[in-house]
């Protein structure tokens, strides 16, 4: 686990007025060892270090989409074999967020700035616009909470949470870079899958979590690995 630093600082992006955006308890970036090792977690700061390619993928910071139809290109096709479920009717917020596996075995969380909603790691996810797709929406919102350019593909679970329904999706990280998460986020961690639980620890997390694990074990025995 790391340490965090004793003054607050200013996030290099400002928030969407323009506005500058203050870390109270600023997070310390992990051990470079952390990032090429499955067993670790490795945790990136605002224009922090970060080696310069991971399972293959490189780390290079990507300009934003400007349009939705740009998100909407992220998307893989669906599986007309397994369609996701109609949406849970409900008062609250529609949302859309992403679960991002890596090949390695770990997860991309995002930590809040100021762990916003009381949240001290959780997936990235947002609200869902007038007209918008969930998947698209998730597209977008991993971008801006991870700095992360993400592959959106099958669905995972709908999310009953405080204020939201949020539909999730398994991802895969297609480019970017997790140093240069938006001012949403005051530092973006890389999890073993197994550890889920130990970092993104509300209670709204945890049947995600669960469906993330039963994901990523089918997964691994349709490859024909060993779970």
């Amino acid at each position: 686990m790391t340490d965090r630093t004793s003054a607050s600082v200013y996030h290099p992006r400002r928030d969407h007025h323009g506005q500058p955006v203050r870390i109270e308890c600023p997070t310390a970036p992990s051990p470079k060892d952390t990032w090429q090792d499955p067993t670790a977690a490795a945790v990136f700061v605002p224009d922090g270090p970060a080696p310069p390619i991971l399972n293959t993928v490189p780390f290079t910071p990507a300009q934003p989409h400007s349009s939705m139809a740009g998100w909407a290109a992220l998307v893989r096709a669906p599986s007309h074999q397994n369609p996701p479920p109609p949406f849970p009717k409900s008062w609250k917020k529609r949302a859309a967020g992403a679960v991002i596996l890596e090949p390695d075995g770990r997860v991309w969380l995002y930590e809040p700035t100021n762990h916003y909603g009381g949240y001290q790691r959780t997936f990235p996810k947002g609200t869902v616009d007038a007209g918008d797709s969930f998947e698209a929406t998730a597209a977008r919102e991993a971008f801006e909470e991870t700095g992360l350019l993400v592959e959106i593909g099958a669905f995972l679970i709908d999310s009953d949470r405080s204020l939201s329904v949020t539909r999730f999706f398994l991802g895969r990280r297609i480019g970017g870079c997790p140093s240069a998460m938006g001012w949403e986020a005051q530092a973006v961690w890389l999890v073993p899958i197994a550890a889920l639980h130990r970092h993104a620890v509300s209670e709204y997390d945890a049947p995600v979590i669960l469906a993330a694990c039963e994901a990523a074990a089918k997964a691994t025995h349709a490859d024909g690995s060993p779970s």
